[in-house]
């Protein structure tokens, strides 16, 4: 069993990378295998329909789409612009769907493995509400298994460690327990 970590940035200090690394390290401290990958390594096009007749998805959203298809779970950190997801993150999402072979509806990959999400910011919700974007889009969008746990990190200019770890021994075990839970779900849905 093996998870996917990434961020919906591409920002070198962003809070969102820093919590996927830190959910990645948890997973391997815990004996799970997994990868953190970095968006800014699979540029894509703002999406078009003429862009996509034209010349199909990009290379890059073909390479993203195989990527996550060789895991059975994923783990986002989405940051929250305006309220809602990242420009970035949702091209992406949009770009994977638009990957389709013969007879495909571009939403198996999603509907075959199992999403986690977290965010963090530097506000008092903690990309609360981008959370609430980002689980729509996958749950209803893409027809996506969410796990129900999730992580939220306010003030997280603050909130980590050096090494990486959170200051708040409460939110470094809600992070961990919902490593935990994605998983678990990931191994019991590969199994099904």
């Amino acid at each position: 069993m093996r998870l996917l970590f990434f961020a919906g940035s591409t920002r070198e200090g962003s809070y969102n990378k820093k919590l996927a690394r830190l959910a990645h390290h948890i997973a391997e401290a815990n004996g799970i295998e997994g990868v953190f990958v970095d968006l800014k390594d699979y540029p894509m096009p703002l999406y078009n329909a003429d862009l996509e007749a034209a010349d199909g998805p990009p290379r890059e959203a073909r390479e993203f789409k195989a990527l996550l298809g060789e895991y059975q779970g994923v783990f986002i950190a989405s940051p929250e612009y305006n309220a809602s997801v990242t420009p970035l993150l949702k091209n992406t999402i949009d770009w994977v769907t638009r990957v389709r072979a013969k007879g495909e509806t571009g939403l198996e990959v999603f509907q075959s493995r199992v999403f986690g999400i977290g965010g963090a910011s530097p506000g008092y919700y903690g990309g609360m509400r981008s959370l609430l974007t980002l689980r729509q889009i996958l749950s209803v969008g893409t027809g996506a298994l969410v796990i129900p746990q999730q992580i939220a990190i306010p003030r997280a200019a603050n909130a980590f460690e050096e090494d990486g770890s959170l200051k708040d021994e409460a939110q470094q075990k809600l992070a961990t327990g919902t490593i935990e839970a994605l998983a678990i779900a990931a191994r019991k849905f590969a199994a099904s």
